[in-house]
């Protein structure tokens, strides 16, 4: 009886695949999904609004919160196969996919999260040498005054940083570093939160609004309609969160049920984002006008005071550190299970480094690592243009990885017959978000052609 007991103490305390019970409820999960989004695509917001204008812009930014909304709603019901309720969960994005869509649609969704992880790792390089020029800039403004010539490149910043990054690369796994995350999160929050009080502040002492309903004004209107188009690409950069919906609604406890916790989570943390969003964008343009910046923090509408602006940019360097760490996973453990009796790949050898409890390294670990995040700043020396790199990622991610591949495994899930109701309306809105996604990308390589030629 006391075995018989024991157990079922054991089995109470796991859920229904034998994991530990999930604790996650609504709170939890707004704050997950609110920690993810809000990130360094903000800073471009007061620009894509600028150019979009005090009509447009505005639009654009509530347009892609539903579509976001509409996306994790889809992507929600995902999470268990085939019932939504009380089917097999699906603990990540690509099992998701692989369940429903089969392999060969795994394999294309795995090549676009990585050449996503990867693309988003340039940007990193971009943002964070760009955050760290902008702190010498503003000392040397504060110390020889706002008309001085104060110009430095952005090649050497992007080489010390991916020189940090090689040494945080060795740390075997984000679990290991789960304190750098939630510093990571308070970071996001502190240099957004700067960007819009700058932002808010400019404005009273403006003392009026700037900005026009047409926006910025351009020689002809084919620059117009590039920048238009740049500008959702960064829009669409700062949105959706498909990739790790899934893994924020496996810490969900259940009842009720993941998929409405999820679907209630999604809706109250994107209300506060795009209501954050507002203000960051429409104050930016409010406070600038034609001459919004790229980036609100590192363009220097603000000079003073010098020392708030030094330390929005030193959030914004320590909350990138730890962005390499997801593809690492993926990789080593694809070399670990198609070669299990390679040295190279499976034998640990003890290493210390100051600071961090010892760690065990492999060949594989070093070689494979060091290259990833040495190639990151090779391409940033190529290509070091903020807003154009995250209008190109805003628009790669958004229709197939938020909009497709939710969409037609909700069609799987629902058996949706074709030329049906629903069918027709879901096929619509994904051809919209195509056509969006088109532009978007078409816009951003313009907009990097013009930079490499300008």
């Amino acid at each position: 009886m006391a075995v018989q007991n024991s157990m079922e103490l054991a089995s109470s305390s796991c859920d229904d695949d034998g994991h530990p019970s999930r604790t996650g409820n609504l709170w939890s999960c707004v704050a997950h999904i609110i920690t993810a989004v809000i990130g360094s695509g903000v800073l471009s917001l007061a620009w894509s609004t600028a150019q979009l204008g005090w009509i447009a812009g505005p639009i654009a930014l509530l347009c892609f919160a539903i579509v976001t909304y509409i996306s994790a709603f889809l992507l929600s019901d995902c999470y268990r196969s085939p019932d939504p309720v009380t089917g097999t969960r699906n603990y990540c994005y690509m099992d998701a996919v692989r369940v429903n869509l089969g392999k060969t649609q795994t394999w294309f969704c795995g090549l676009l999260q990585y050449l996503s992880m990867y693309g988003t790792c340039v940007a990193y390089v971009i943002t964070t040498s760009t955050s760290m020029r902008a702190i010498q800039r503003s000392n040397c403004y504060h110390r020889e005054g706002h008309k001085a010539a104060c110009a430095y490149g952005d090649n050497f910043f992007m080489l010390v940083f991916g020189l940090v990054q090689i040494i945080v690369s060795q740390i075997p796994d984000i679990h290991s570093i789960e304190w750098l995350s939630v510093v990571a999160a308070i970071m996001s929050f502190a240099y957004s939160f700067i960007g819009f009080g700058l932002g808010f502040a400019k404005v009273l002492e403006n003392g009026r609004i700037k900005g026009s309903i047409t926006g910025v004004p351009t020689a002809n209107v084919a620059d117009k309609l590039w920048l238009a188009f740049l500008a959702l690409g960064g829009i669409a950069f700062s949105y959706p969160y498909s990739l790790i919906l899934l893994e924020i609604q496996d810490t969900l406890k259940s009842p009720p049920a993941e998929n409405k916790t999820m679907k209630k989570g999604s809706m109250v943390a994107i209300f506060i984002t795009t209501f954050f969003y507002l203000c960051c964008g429409c104050f930016g343009y409010a406070a600038f006008g034609d001459k919004t910046p790229g980036n609100l923090l590192t363009g220097f509408g603000f000079f003073e005071p010098y020392w708030l602006i030094d330390f929005a940019n030193a959030c914004v360097l320590i909350h990138l550190v730890g962005g390499y760490q997801p593809v690492f996973s993926f990789v080593e453990g694809w070399f670990s299970k198609n070669y299990p009796r390679s040295g190279f790949v499976n034998k640990f050898y003890p290493f210390n480094l100051p600071l961090f409890p010892p760690l065990q390294e492999n060949l594989l670990r070093v070689g494979f690592r060091t290259a990833y995040v040495a190639s990151t700043p090779a391409i940033a020396m190529v290509f070091p243009y903020f807003n154009q790199v995250v209008g190109v990622l805003g628009a790669l991610n958004f229709w197939p990885l938020a909009i497709y591949f939710p969409g037609e495994m909700y069609f799987v899930q629902k058996k949706f017959g074709p030329w049906s109701r629903k069918w027709i309306v879901l096929r619509t809105f994904s051809v919209i978000c195509l056509l969006v996604t088109i532009l978007g990308l078409i816009g951003s390589i313009q907009g990097i052609i013009s930079a490499k030629l300008g």
